[in-house]
């Protein structure tokens, strides 16, 4: 019955992930393409229009808008499948990650790992605590008015450990039941893991998952 659940669990989360390809991939290629197209188009026709002092402040305006569109899509595509994960491996995505998160001013990132550099962890396992420490600082950003957190995640063969605490407001943690706790306990699972939370009315939180990867 459990290996049933953990079948059902690990179809799920590769359908999610195939999923996330596909858009992040229509987004890049397809809309991407189109807006690109766009802004070469304005960029191209600008020098043969005479405009007003203002008609010219307005261009300028909507050239940054659509260079902020161009971002902001790029951004979407990139949280869907970042390519660092692909190419360059777990410690590099998380690192990219939080670098961008501090980039925002939403939420001051700092990110520690042990063991990882060098690690071989596989894709599948890369991906599914890529997903965790997302949704984690999401809910951080979302609902703790934190203003620090901290993404620590060390290797000690065969036990990989992600932690992350916050400053945040806290909560009562058995009432851990939202949308995004629903999806990191399904992959906490999916791993055969362990995951522990520790919270606190304006204690801030801490959650700390263990897998072995033997």
């Amino acid at each position: 019955e459990t290996d049933k659940k953990l079948m059902a669990v690990e179809a799920v989360l590769k359908g999610e992930e195939q999923e996330r390809t596909r858009l992040a991939q229509d987004l890049h290629d397809g809309l991407g393409g189109m807006l690109s197209g766009i802004k070469f188009s304005f960029t191209s026709i600008k020098g043969d229009l005479i405009m007003t002092p203002e008609n010219k402040l307005a261009f300028e305006r909507s050239m940054d808008m659509l260079d902020g569109s161009i971002q902001e899509m790029r951004r979407v595509a990139h949280n869907m499948m970042p390519e660092a994960l692909v190419k360059f491996g777990l410690d590099t995505a998380l690192k990219d990650f939080c670098q961008d998160i501090n980039q925002t001013g939403a939420l001051q990132l700092s990110y520690q790992s042990i063991g990882l550099d060098a690690a071989v962890i596989d894709q599948s396992v890369s991906i599914t605590i890529y997903r965790i420490v997302q949704e984690l600082v999401n809910n951080t950003m979302k609902h703790s008015g934190a203003r620090n957190c901290l993404v620590q995640v060390s290797l000690l063969n065969p036990i990989l450990s992600v932690t992350v605490e916050d400053d945040g407001s806290g909560f009562d943690a058995s009432l851990a039941n939202g949308m995004g706790w629903k999806n990191i306990c399904s992959r906490v699972e999916f791993l055969k893991g362990k995951l522990d939370i520790k919270s606190g009315e304006n204690e801030g939180t801490s959650v700390h998952i263990e897998t072995n990867l033997s």
